[in-house]
């Protein structure tokens, strides 16, 4: 059996030369996609207040679905908050609340 060494010991005699191409592809996966664009909204006009509601089971389980398989598909809006806020905002307008 090898004699054992310490954490230190062992990583000072890890080779220098390490092509950091492959660590990338290693670490990040041969297919990484590139991120979409955010919604056109400025982030300096943008202030999210935590807010806090029930709703139906059935909503809220199709919600959650329909966020997750979004994520999984790589499709914008895939989170609960811009899934509503997108639901939200027709209704908001057409009522005369946002202009």
């Amino acid at each position: 059996m090898a004699e054992r060494r310490s954490l230190t010991e062992g990583l000072k005699a890890t080779p220098p030369p390490i092509d950091t191409a492959k660590e990338k592809a290693f670490v990040f996966g041969e297919k990484e996609q590139p991120r979409q664009a955010a919604p056109a909204v400025s982030a300096a006009t943008l202030n999210r207040t935590p807010i806090s509601t029930r709703i139906r089971d059935d909503f809220a389980r199709a919600l959650k679905r329909a966020s997750l398989e979004r994520q999984l598909e790589g499709r914008e809006p895939n989170t609960l908050q811009d899934i509503l806020e997108e639901a939200i905002e027709p209704w908001l307008k057409a009522n005369g609340y946002l202009s």
